[in-house]
């Protein structure tokens, strides 16, 4: 059974019930099912539940335990708050110039590449459009994965996002069930060869920004802004932090978002009526621009960003959030006849986001792909918190709007250029791994590129 199935199971074992309990190896899980009651946890009373459940320990894997998502507490908040302003519409702006460099390139390559682009492995092919983004975007390096195959940062980008595989697994429940013992044994979360070159790099990147006085509008020269505020900060941001930053944003880039993209093309490819309206929309914005796409553009096109809410609908980039409790909370009864329960400390909440997308209750039916959904006529009539592809409260992913740039502008590029087709290769519907953590499938993403004449 894959996670997804396995949440669903369990979210639809109990269906008028506000929530059900279960255990997460040795330490007890409230499921929310009521979106009221997840608006009440996740917002109203965040003080009783303000943290992840952090399982790896900073001091043996820094890069992993110091980043925003797995800090807790005052470092969180601090962390946040001084990240926060980098993530604004106007710092996307800022970086989006380099973004969209980035997507002519692959799609150029693509182009002129026929036989690559005529049965294409789609997440292979994205999470090198992602890694150049990243890169260049992060760490203010160029590089060009899809004629540069074997680039280092590519190759240890993979290596880092490998969480499926026995030995992965192995790793992952081991820190689940006894991080004392993971601690005692020294072992790593992730790759130390790949965390190792990446503080490398932050380090020769920091050190020449500093003395040489390099400004470029990349994620690094945000993060040096950070560091060099002006007001005291508690815990002063140094390499070690910002690549920790720097390098979930890799993380979360490399992986997450070259599977949105790799399930937009799925769903185009598959429904040519919804790919060719989406395409009348990429190319009358095209025309405005003579061929190119602005950030304003990019903004105001109603379709594009439809499609990429119903893609994050029905293959959320999170299967569950977590919420570790620190503070007791008492739950109203689960239903009629039920007590109230108390939720102690260092006990778990569970928000299904991927049940709650797939619920008719909620999404009629669920598994049809309808943009619809989100029309401007339609997205008003959504219940509140039962849609949260990128998270809920103060803890929300802090860089959606990023995620949802880099996606949408490729996306622009490649239906002005192409169409899409299923192949062969395609597996319709989509079989979901049971030996991985996300939402991908065993046999890859094959779609087919078809050239326009233009």
């Amino acid at each position: 059974m894959s996670l997804p199935s396995y949440i669903t199971f369990s979210y639809n074992c109990y269906p008028n019930l506000r929530y059900l309990g279960q255990m997460d190896f040795s330490t007890p899980v409230v499921i929310i099912r009521d979106p009221e009651l997840i608006r009440e946890i996740a917002v109203k009373n965040f003080e009783h539940f303000p943290d992840h459940h952090s399982f790896v320990n900073e001091q043996i894997d820094p890069i992993f335990g110091k980043n925003v998502f797995s800090l807790r507490g005052a470092r969180w908040r601090e962390k946040r708050n001084t990240l926060s302003p980098s993530f604004t519409a106007s710092k996307m702006k800022f970086m989006f110039e380099l973004v969209s460099r980035c997507s002519q390139e692959f799609v150029d390559y693509l182009y002129s590449h026929p036989e690559f682009s005529a049965s294409m492995e789609a997440k292979d092919a994205f999470t090198r459009y992602t890694n150049d983004v990243i890169v260049t975007v992060a760490f203010g390096i160029g590089v060009n994965s899809l004629k540069d195959r074997d680039n280092e940062f590519y190759k240890k980008g993979v290596n880092a996002t490998k969480f499926g595989g026995f030995f992965r697994l192995l790793t992952f429940l081991l820190f689940r069930m006894n991080p004392r013992l993971s601690r005692m044994a020294g072992l790593s979360f992730l790759p130390r060869d790949s965390t190792t070159f990446f503080h490398k790099v932050i380090l020769e990147t920091v050190k020449a920004r500093d003395e040489q006085n390099i400004i470029r509008p990349d994620m690094i020269h945000l993060l040096l802004q950070a560091r060099d505020q002006t007001q005291p900060a508690t815990h002063q941001m140094i390499v070690d932090d910002i690549t920790a930053q720097a390098f979930i944003f890799f993380l979360a880039g490399f992986d997450t978002s070259s599977t949105l993209m790799c399930y937009i093309v799925y769903e185009l490819a598959v429904n040519p009526d919804i790919q060719e309206k989406l395409r009348k929309e990429v190319d009358r914005y095209m025309k405005d621009g003579n061929g190119e796409i602005s950030y304003e553009a990019l903004s105001k096109m109603e379709y594009m960003e439809m499609v990429t809410s119903e893609t994050l609908r029905k293959y959320p980039p999170i299967v569950f959030i977590d919420r570790l409790c620190a503070q007791k909370f008492e739950l109203p009864p689960a239903g009629p006849g039920y007590n109230s329960v108390i939720v102690y400390p260092d006990n778990l909440v569970w928000f299904p986001v991927y049940a709650l997308h797939h619920d008719s209750k909620y999404f009629p039916d669920p598994e049809k792909f309808d943009p619809e959904r989100f029309s401007k006529e339609n997205k008003d009539n959504i219940v509140p918190y039962t849609y949260m592809p990128f998270g809920v409260g103060p803890r929300k992913c802090i860089g959606n709007r990023f995620a949802l740039m880099e996606t949408k502008i490729v996306i622009a590029y490649l239906l002005h250029r192409f169409r899409l087709r299923p192949t062969e290769k395609t597996t319709i519907p989509v079989e979901f791994s049971r030996t991985n953590f996300s939402l991908t499938p065993d046999n890859g993403f094959w779609i087919g590129l078809e050239r326009r004449n233009l």
